[in-house]
C-alpha cells in the first residue's frame, strides 16, 4: 500500500535487471497533477543508468492500475505505474 501522496513504479524485465529494483514509491509533488511523461523525465534525470532506459526517445510502455496508458496520462496519488521495455520479436 502506498504512503499518501505516492505513485509505485513497478519496474519489469530489463528495467527490473539493470535498475536493480523491481518497485519503488516516488513521491508526488504536493498540490499538483504530474503526467506519466513528467514521472518518465523525472526518472530519466535521477542518472545516466535511469536516462539510457527511461529517456523521453526510448521505447517504454506503460500501465496504469494494469491498463496501458499514453505519456500523457495524469497521475494520482496511490496509483501503480508499471513501465515495460519495448517489446521484440523473432
Amino acid at each position: 500500500m502506498n504512503a499518501p501522496g505516492t505513485i509505485t513504479v513497478l519496474y519489469f524485465a530489463k528495467f527490473r535487471e539493470q535498475l536493480g529494483c523491481s518497485q519503488e514509491a516516488l513521491p508526488l509533488p504536493a498540490g499538483s497533477s504530474v503526467t506519466v511523461q513528467e514521472v518518465l523525465a523525472m526518472l530519466a534525470a535521477r542518472d545516466e543508468r535511469h536516462g539510457e532506459l527511461l529517456g523521453c526517445d526510448r521505447g517504454v510502455l506503460m500501465a496504469v492500475n494494469q491498463a496501458m496508458v499514453q505519456r500523457d496520462r495524469v497521475l494520482q496519488a496511490g496509483d501503480e505505474l508499471a513501465l515495460f521495455p519495448p517489446v521484440t520479436g523473432g
